[in-house]
């Protein structure tokens, strides 16, 4: 009696690992499956605006990256001054631009 429920005992531990071994190589192949007809779909879709960080003539900077034609951006300075953007070419001869926004005093300089 006790080596029938060894031999079983072994024999459904082995199915169970073989089971287990399937079910992940399933959910692997699945992902990948997925990854293939999704990620593309996925990539040609605008990216919402979105901060980085990176630096500007040796000083720390948030790059705003805005992607969509028709995204709006608020910007908020400190009472008394206001945005003040300064379009320039963005590096070399690329015919694309980029701004760089700051907030300047808008009240005269007061002796």
């Amino acid at each position: 009696m006790v080596w029938m429920f060894r031999v079983l005992h072994t024999s459904m531990t082995k199915l169970f690992s073989r089971l287990w071994v399937a079910v992940a190589l399933g959910a692997a192949l699945g992902v990948m499956i997925l990854n293939l007809f999704v990620s593309p779909a996925l990539s040609t879709v605008a990216e919402a605006p979105r901060l980085v960080p990176a630096i500007l003539n040796g000083n720390p900077v948030s790059v705003l990256y805005v992607t969509r034609s028709g995204d709006t951006v608020l910007v908020r300075c400190y009472p008394g001054f206001e945005p003040s953007m300064t379009l320039r070419p963005m590096g070399g001869n690329s015919p694309q631009g980029e701004g760089v926004l700051t907030c300047v005093n808008s009240e005269p300089d007061r002796p």
